[in-house]
């Protein structure tokens, strides 16, 4: 089971320059040990609804693997290719005072639980 907000809610929408070419990054290949803990974390999120297969993709991207302080595995995507054909947001994010300002007052705070840091919003189900 993994957490994180319902699509009832949110789901990311990805947007991109118009006319942009798909971009498909050569295959990496990883060591017996990552491609066992790739094979596994793929499972996790497919089980748990958070990736689904596709048969013809347009876009691909390496899994990177590192290493965290425990010795277990990260996996991570390499998504250079495809931030670079998405559009910056023209706005700065707030800093931490202004946000903890702004509550001030409310009788109501909630909070996002980043329990795994990554895979909180899914992704909207049209873009490629």
């Amino acid at each position: 089971d993994m957490p994180g907000i319902s699509e009832g809610i949110i789901t990311h929408k990805l947007s991109l320059f118009p006319n942009v070419n798909p971009v498909s990054q050569r295959k990496r290949r990883l060591c017996e040990e990552r491609r066992k803990v790739v094979d596994e974390e793929v499972r996790k999120l497919k089980e748990a609804g958070f990736i689904t297969e596709i048969e013809y993709p347009t876009w691909l991207a390496n899994v990177v693997m590192v290493k965290k302080e425990s010795g277990k595995w990260r996996m991570c995507v390499d998504f250079t290719d495809l931030n670079l054909a998405c559009p910056k947001d023209p706005y700065p994010l707030p800093s931490i005072d202004r946000l903890i300002d702004g509550a001030s007052g409310c009788e109501t705070l909630s909070f996002m639980d980043a329990y795994s840091g990554y895979n909180q919003i899914k992704m909207n189900p049209t873009d490629p």
